[in-house]
């Protein structure tokens, strides 16, 4: 079975950051914001089920869920949301266990940007380690990576959960906050030796 790990943080902390720290420590990584997009690719699982629900103008001219309408709708419209949710939950959790169960590595680290929203997610890890930073930094991130203005960051960070939230479920917890790339990737590989080795 292994050792099974919730990565968790909000938008523009660093969680992937630190997902790639963790594999280059030899765990598999299942980013469940991957299997999302994936989900919603051209020809994807998802693609047929959210033209059905949310009419083909959710659909871009290639073929892939239309990201900013949607993204639009589903913070405007919190049922939309869920109805979303409704289609990709059950497919991200099919995909997440099948990678899982592909995966060689002892280690398995579940890269879950909504653990703790879900509810659901902490009954599947052994271990949460949450990347946490300042949300005055998690907004300076995303605009200067993303190109979003600050109040469409605002939004995604309201709809996550709070800091606090996240670091009350949480066996471990990385400040990525003011700290250089080699000081945050010895913080990484602290909470694998204690973890892990």
């Amino acid at each position: 079975m292994g050792l099974r790990i919730g990565l968790t943080g909000g938008i523009g902390s660093g969680k992937s950051t630190v997902a790639r720290m963790l594999a280059d420590c030899g765990a598999a990584i299942i980013d469940t914001d991957a299997i999302a997009r994936q989900l919603t690719l051209p020809g994807g699982a998802a693609i047929d089920a959210i033209a059905r629900e949310f009419s083909p103008e959710f659909i871009d001219a290639t073929g892939a869920l239309d990201r900013p309408r949607m993204r639009t709708l589903a913070f405007a419209d919190e049922s939309a949301r869920k109805r979303l949710e409704a289609i990709l939950h059950p497919l991200i959790g099919l995909e997440t266990e099948r990678q899982a169960s592909a995966a060689t590595q002892a280690v398995k680290v579940f890269d879950v940007p909504l653990l703790v929203e879900s509810g659901k997610w902490r009954a599947r890890v052994d271990k949460v380690l949450v990347v946490d930073c300042l949300e005055a930094t998690q907004v300076e991130r995303v605009m200067a990576r993303s190109g979003w203005t600050r109040e469409a960051v605002q939004a995604v960070i309201a709809q996550q959960a709070t800091r606090e939230q996240r670091r009350a479920v949480a066996d471990a917890v990385i400040f990525n906050d003011g700290i250089a790339v080699d000081a945050l990737a010895l913080e990484v590989q602290a909470v694998w030796k204690a973890w892990v080795a």
